[in-house]
């Protein structure tokens, strides 16, 4: 049947209906929980490189806030104020992902993460993606309706229609209509993980009261190797959602780094008598972390980097057969005819779009911080679109968690830096030119597919395109605002000074070199007790080939080394307190593929180890990236992931006797899955451990001593903190975290009666 013979359909509230739509309630209740759920999906990215769908949960918690809104006399928010909601607190997920797999790359490549730029990236990014995805609307959404499912989008429907007010069920169309309602029980089980989240995580990072990280180190014949899992909430809500296969994938990559590789360098090093490059001192006096600091994260780079790019390859006929169909959509698009006025069929006018496209252009290539040549936006205009479209469509066909938003941006990086390279453009002064392409056409496609869900979901709901369309606009203005003061402060938290005469003794900066450096202070913990104001000097660093900032004073002696707190290496101050370093595997790749391209400086022997690892997973038929991922990160968080996988996968082993006597087909069975009591609970889990996070990196600076305080009494005096069994005690909270989602999961608690 041709799109043109298809019957219209009919959406659950009808065009002709008048409800309650773009109000300030619900444009501001969206654009906060967007805010919120982007800065825990910035979180994420930076510590494991993923994010989960924000949708549901955003439609979930508006449907419990308008209800308690009821309580206390206020008027029930309609269906389709709903979706407005969770329309406007969608972008901040897709925008946190792309700023957080890109950005941090600018500090691996030897220059300052400035508030300006990640701005810029990140409005500029996130409206070019939505605006470009606008005018395809009509023939993703509309003339394909039945052909591209958007699962989640899908998905999200159901739940506002389950949740929708008795205003909204009268004003329906009756063939839609349902007898079930959206039980409070839904959108406690989100609260109730969000609160048990907060909570676990502040009394066990702020408050001390068992260890996060238990830990055993193993001796002969295992001498060097130790296994450990970080026992927190919003890891195991990311087990739990991206399931057993993924999460196990993860842990057998840690477990490879820290049980294999680790024991092997020891093994074979430990009787050298000088330091190995691209290690500073001798293998026998390094810890499994000290090992990892200075051979894993190589080889674990090498490896994300062949996975992704073999995740990228593996791509392309889906991304071809995007491209080709995209090309016949904007077609049929535009062969249409005159665009009609029911209210389900108003999107904004192509001129606004047209003209704002060009205005961000214009910003793009304008904007300083970006240091945008007119190649260079050029290929965000072709690049940018090429795979909006791509992303719009792949969105439609195999969903948000499974569109390949990491391969297209190695794709943009791959041509952005071949096409630099072909006129010549490899200097250090051509990096941020290449980021800031990569970052907003990443940014841009991220949010295309997003866009696309949204729209899907209105589409199905009866929302007026044009309103969710505003709503999305402002919803990523407001996240890209927020995020980028949130990735510096989580950056500066966790920055690190190091005495520069223990890591370049020899280091000396002529004074007339330091006439026109940039001059700062120290941030964060330790520039409490150093108010002097130094000369910031980036100095080359041939092991890793990007370079190490130093702090001079006037003769140009290095005082500090900055070990910044996204991808740094020095995990303790001075003083000998521990901070929590950010490990962004993702933009580690985004800086190896510029560095490789533009100046092939890499430590290159071990990064073909990891090449190859992730070609020996391919050829035994598993997908590398995953394992690769796991190999680069502390086996601490793929251990705490997996934990959470487990639970994943005893709830879908009890549940699976009723699935399939109910004759539920695989599709089915995970539209179910994405609204199921176990996915809202871990979400809550993931918003609630990772604001706790955010909110104790933030204030770590001004209660330096009350933490040395508590960290004191609980070494003496606590212990499942200090004690000699504190390893193992700490897993009995972890154990009642763990059982608490499984319950939940089951429907054992918060059990509609």
């Amino acid at each position: 049947m041709s799109p043109a013979s298809k019957p219209a359909y009919q959406p659950y509230i009808p065009a002709e209906s008048k409800l309650r739509e773009f109000t300030a309630r619900s444009l501001i209740v969206g654009t906060l929980l967007g805010i919120i759920f982007g800065a825990s999906s910035l979180y994420l990215t930076l510590r494991v490189g993923l994010t989960v769908s924000a949708s549901i949960p955003v439609a979930v918690i508006s449907i419990a806030l308008f209800r308690i809104w009821t309580l206390i006399g206020g008027k029930d928010a309609t269906i389709l104020e709903h979706n407005l909601a969770q329309t406007a607190g969608s972008a901040g997920e897709s925008i946190a992902f792309g700023v957080g797999v890109t950005m941090p790359a600018i500090l691996i490549l030897g220059f300052d993460l400035e508030v300006s730029r990640v701005l810029l990236v990140a409005v500029l990014g996130g409206l070019l993606g939505i605006l470009m995805m606008i005018p395809l609307r009509r023939a993703l959404i509309v003339q394909q309706h039945g052909e591209l499912k958007y699962p989640e989008g899908t998905a999200c429907a159901e739940v506002l229609k389950s949740g929708a007010s008795a205003e909204s069920r009268a004003a329906a169309d009756p063939s839609h209509t349902r007898g079930v309602s959206l039980s409070a029980i839904s959108a406690a089980t989100i609260f109730a993980g969000f609160g048990l989240g907060l909570l676990y995580k502040t009394a066990n990072v702020a408050f001390k009261l068992w260890k996060d990280v238990p830990e055993k180190v193993f001796g002969a014949p295992l001498k060097g190797g130790s296994i450990s899992a970080e026992i927190s909430p919003e890891m195991v809500g990311v087990g739990y959602i991206i399931g057993p296969r993924i999460s196990g994938i993860m842990a057998a990559g840690g477990v490879l780094s820290y049980l294999v590789l680790i024991p092997l360098i020891k093994f074979f090093g430990q009787n050298l008598s000088d330091a190995l490059a691209p290690g500073t001192k001798l293998i026998s006096e390094m810890s499994p972390n000290d090992i990892r600091g200075a051979y894993i994260l190589y080889i674990g780079a090498g490896a994300v980097a062949a996975g992704g790019l073999i995740s990228l390859l593996r791509s392309l006929p889906t991304i071809w057969s995007g491209i080709k169909h995209s090309v016949a959509d904007v077609s049929m698009a535009r062969s249409a005819g005159p665009v009609s006025r029911v209210r389900t069929e108003r999107d904004l006018p192509l001129r606004f779009v047209v003209i704002g496209i060009l205005v961000l252009l214009t910003a793009i290539t304008l904007a300083p911080p970006l240091h945008m040549k007119l190649l260079g936006a050029i290929l965000i205009v072709l690049l940018g679109f090429l795979f909006v479209t791509v992303s719009s469509r792949l969105t439609g066909e195999i969903g948000s968690s499974s569109n390949p938003v990491s391969g297209m941006t190695i794709a943009t990086l791959l041509l952005t830096c071949l096409a630099f390279l072909a006129v010549g453009w490899t200097g250090k002064a051509y990096y941020v030119t290449a980021l800031s392409v990569g970052a907003i056409v990443c940014i841009a496609c991220s949010n295309g597919g997003t866009t696309s869900q949204d729209l899907k979901t209105g589409f199905l709901v009866g929302g007026t395109p044009s309103r969710q369309q505003i709503a999305i606009l402002i919803g990523a203005f407001a996240s890209a605002v927020v995020l980028g003061p949130i990735l510096l402060t989580l950056n500066q938290a966790s920055t690190t000074y190091i005495d520069a005469m223990e890591v370049a003794p020899s280091l000396r900066v002529p004074v007339d070199k330091l006439a026109g450096l940039p001059k700062e202070h120290l941030v964060g913990p330790q520039a409490r007790n150093d108010h002097q104001e130094y000369f910031a000097w980036h100095e080359p660093d041939p092991a890793s080939g990007g370079a190490r900032k130093f702090l001079l004073d006037a003769t140009g002696k290095p005082v500090w080394l900055v070990d910044p707190g996204i991808n740094g290496t020095f995990a303790k101050r001075p003083d000998g307190s521990e901070v929590r370093k950010y490990d962004a595997p993702k933009a580690l790749l985004v800086s190896y593929i510029i560095k490789g391209i533009l100046d092939r400086k890499l430590p290159w022997e071990l990064v073909m180890l990891g090449v190859l690892i992730a070609l020996v997973l391919e050829l035994s038929g598993i997908s590398s990236l995953a394992f690769a991922v796991g190999v680069y990160l502390p086996v601490s968080v793929s251990m705490g992931i997996f934990a959470g996988g487990m639970v994943r996968w005893w709830v879908d082993r009890q549940d699976r006797p009723r699935h399939v006597n109910a004759g539920l087909t695989p599709e089915q069975i995970a539209a179910e899955g994405d609204k199921s009591p176990g996915v809202l609970m871990a979400s809550g889990y993931i918003a609630g451990g990772a604001i706790a996070g955010i909110v104790i990196a933030i204030f770590s600076g001004g209660f330096e001593t009350a933490d040395r305080l508590i960290g004191e009494w609980a070494a003496k005096s606590n212990p499942f903190f200090g004690g000699a069994n504190a390893d193992l005690l700490s897993l009995i909270p972890f154990a009642i975290l763990l059982g608490l989602l499984a319950l939940a999961a089951r429907g054992r608690i918060l059990r509609a009666k």
